[in-house]
Order: structure tokens, then sequence, then C-alpha cells
């Protein structure tokens, strides 16, 4: 990589030192070098694309990219004109706005810089064309060749312009906003929000009695880990087991069975969740049956449910609301996984199975030997994904646990529950908080978790090549 960057560079180095009068004036005017080589179509494009970046870094984004090491000064009042009975606005700064629009100006100087060589070596790619006496594609000839030869680029290039959109630039902004004061006592355009440097990283690591962040950010930390094995495990086995049975010769009915399995997936999550949140309140039908017939009576003489309380606190308090959400989820996810765990088992070569059990291999041994290893390395990437996509469940956790309400007041000083995940526990301190500020320090420790977990992951699981051993 470092070969490759130092010859980019020569290559710029040598078209400024070795080229024309046209490869020389691109670098005042990125279209000239076109113009010169005959390529008028393609040299009034980029001079235009030249001339519209000068136009907005210059008629836009430079002002706020000025304001960015403060994030503005002059903050919004108004006034009133007892003459006309009218209140008037000054000429407010918004910090929001600084922010977001002086990004997005420093991301257009770095791109412009990355056009600047890109451009010049491509002007000096033409001279050296142009002085080997070779023929130099006209316009209408670049154009078919990005319909038909790199019509992928051609392709590539809506949704690469999408993902820049949607998530690069996003997840800069809120990388930007964990080193500012931005909560709801900053909140623009009334107010102006600052940088404050490390200062929300420690905080999330504080725990005093005024500021619990540390308290709530390790006990979150450690739920949503023990979250995402328990729901990524439970649901993969579980998928895999029912698939066994569904699929199993002996088994009557299979299509019946999976009938009634697929209906579950067809049915949408949310409603589902909503749907046994409600069974499982505390006033639901499950407790309403639990009490009748004496479960939640001997549970009260056991010390599981509290001597105050007529009811099983199913998804009201700790450990039960753990336990739950995590049983609940197995009967929500382990129908997809039985689908997917179907479509590998008969996909299983034949004569590996057949050849075990004339060695006299037992079903446990085939199982645990052949079937199991070949779902793990068919389905690892997809384990690995569901294991991420489980640290960021919002759904499961957020419709269950709507009406939990914490009465550790440590939890409840940093707006969190014990039930949440760092993900709803973000969004409660950006929705019904304001709390900008250390939501974006908590996004991107989410990001970081999730980015490494995925990257050792995947470099375990592709280390080596054991395709043959299934062959």
């Amino acid at each position: 990589m470092t070969g490759k960057i130092k010859n980019y560079f020569a290559g710029f180095a040598e078209a400024v030192r070795k080229g024309d009068r046209w490869t020389r004036s691109s670098l005042l005017l990125f279209g000239a070098g076109y113009i010169g080589r005959g390529q008028i179509i393609r040299g009034i494009l980029v001079q235009l694309i030249q001339i519209g970046f000068i136009w907005f870094t210059f008629g836009f984004s430079a002002q706020y990219m000025m304001q960015l090491p403060t994030l503005g000064t002059v903050q919004r009042e108004e006034t009133f004109d007892p003459a006309t009975l009218a209140k008037t606005v000054n000429d407010y700064d918004n910090s929001l706005l600084i922010l977001l629009c002086g990004i997005i100006g420093i991301f257009f100087i770095l791109t412009y810089i990355l056009l600047f060589f890109q451009n010049t070596r491509r002007v000096y790619g033409l001279q050296k064309r142009a002085e080997a006496k070779e023929h130099i594609n006209s316009f209408r000839e670049d154009l078919h060749t990005l319909i038909n030869e790199k019509f992928y680029l051609t392709l590539l290039s809506l949704p690469g312009l999408g993902v820049l959109l949607v998530n690069i630039f996003p997840i800069l902004f809120m990388i930007c906003v964990a080193f500012t004061n931005y909560d709801k006592r900053h909140q623009p355009p009334t107010y102006l929000f600052t940088w404050v440097g490390l200062e929300n990283f420690k905080t999330l690591f504080t725990s005093s009695q005024t500021v619990t962040f540390g308290y709530a950010f390790i006990r979150i930390l450690v739920w949503t880990m023990i979250w995402a094995f328990a729901a990524t495990f439970t649901t993969f086995i579980g998928g895999i087991l029912l698939a066994k049975f569904i699929n199993d010769r002996r088994t009557r009915c299979q299509k019946l069975w999976r009938s009634l399995f697929v209906i579950t997936i067809a049915i949408p999550q949310f409603v589902t969740l909503l749907l046994v949140g409600k069974m499982f309140g505390d006033y639901g039908i499950v407790n309403s049956i639990c009490s009748k017939i004496g479960l939640t009576g001997f549970l009260k003489s056991i010390g599981l449910v509290g001597a105050g309380l007529s009811y099983i606190p199913f998804l009201s308090k700790p450990g039960w609301a753990h336990v739950m959400v995590i049983l609940i989820n197995i009967w929500v996810g382990v129908p997809f996984q039985m689908l997917s765990a179907t479509g590998i088992l008969m996909n299983i070569p034949n004569d590996q199975l057949e050849a075990a059990r004339i060695d006299g291999a037992s079903e446990r041994q085939i199982f645990r030997k052949i079937t199991m290893p070949y779902v793990l390395f068919i389905t690892g990437p997809s384990l690995i994904t569901a294991f991420i996509a489980n640290i960021n469940n919002f759904n499961v956790i957020y419709l269950l646990t709507s009406d939990y309400v914490s009465t550790n007041m440590k939890f409840a000083n940093s707006n969190a529950k014990e039930p949440d995940l760092l993900i709803t526990w973000l969004f409660n301190l950006t929705n019904n908080h304001s709390n900008f500020k250390m939501a974006s320090v908590i996004g991107i420790c989410v990001f970081l978790i999730s980015a490494i977990g995925t990257l050792i992951s995947f470099a375990r699981l592709i280390k080596g090549n054991r395709e043959e051993d299934f062959q």
C-alpha cells in the first residue's frame, strides 16, 4: 500500500516536471489539458466541476468552515419593538448548521485535492499518448466504454454516492458531536454549543453521586454482550434442532409443521412483540393464568416474587426482564433460522452421511462430527452478522420493555434502564432527553465494538481453506 502511494505521487511529480504547456495549464484550469488534446466535451465538463467546487466553497461552505473552531459566537436574541408591536431577531449563528456544513465543506476540499492530483496525472497520460502518436478517445468513445467495458463503474457510482450521504456523513457528524456539549441546554438555533474535547468520554466512565454514566455503561455493556451471545446462539441452535426434527424421516406431517412456523415469520415482528409484551405485562393474560393456577403464590413462597406483588414481574423487574426477553426472542427468531438451516441440511453430501453410518456412527455422532461443522462453515458469515445485529437489536428490547421503570437511582440518573442495550439507551438519550453529546459517545462505542468484533471474527473464520473438507 505504501509503495502504491509513493508511485502515485511520483507520477504526479513527473507530470508537473515533464508536462507540456497543456498539462501544466491544467494545474490551474482542470479542463485546459483535455481541450488542448481535442477532448472538448470532457474538458468543459471537468472545468464545470472545478467552477462548481469554487462556487460552493467560497460562496457557501467557507463561512461555516471559518466558524468551526468556535461553532458560532452570536446567540439568538429577540427584541420587541413597541412602535411596531413586532419581534425582531438578530443575525445569529447556528452551531448545528456550522458543524454540518463545515464537515461537508472539508470533505469537498479533500475531494478536490484528490481530483487535482488525479486530473493532472490523467492529462499527463494524454500527453504521453499524443507524443507516442496513439489514438486518443473521443468523448463518445469514453461514454461507450462506460456503458460497455466499464459498466460496473457506472452501476457503482449511484450506490457509492448513497453510501456517502446516508452512512459516511452521519458517522462523521456523530463523531464530531461527541466532542461538543450538544444537549437540551444547548439546543440550536436558540442556544449555541461548543467543543469540549474529551470531556464526554470522561463522563461516560465516571461514577459519582451526581454523574452515574460509568455505573450504567459498564452494566449495560455487559448485558448487551450477554444478550447478543444468548440471542444469537439460542435461535441458531434452536433453528437447527427444529429443522432436524421437521426433516427427519420419522416425523409425520412435515409440511404442516413447517407451515405453522413459517406463518410466524409472515407476521410483522413489531406486531408480535407488542402483543407478547401485553400478554406478559403485570396485569396481562399470562399473569392472570399464573395467579389462577397458583404459580404466582408458589413463586412468592420460594422468594422469586416479592411479597408485596400480586403478579409475576415478567417484564418489569431486573432479572425477570433479562430472562424473558431472551426466551421471547427464541420464539420469534427460531422459525427464520429453521428455514435457513433446512436449506443447508438438505445440501449436506449424502455420501459422507452414508459413510459415517456404515462405519457405525450414531446419529448423535453424525450430528456432532458432520452436521454441525458443515452448518457452521456455511453459516459462519451470517452468524457473525446476526451477532452484530443483536448488539443493535432495537425492536425486541424496546418494544418489550417500553413500560419498564427503573427503581435504581443510578440507572435513572443516567436515563437508563436495566434491560437496556447500548442502542436503546442511545435512543432514549436522544429521543426523550436530547442528550446528543452522550448519545454520540455511546454510538462511537457501539461502532467500535461492532467493527472490532466483525474484523476479528471474519479473520478467524476465513483463515485457511476448509472447502475441501466438505466436498
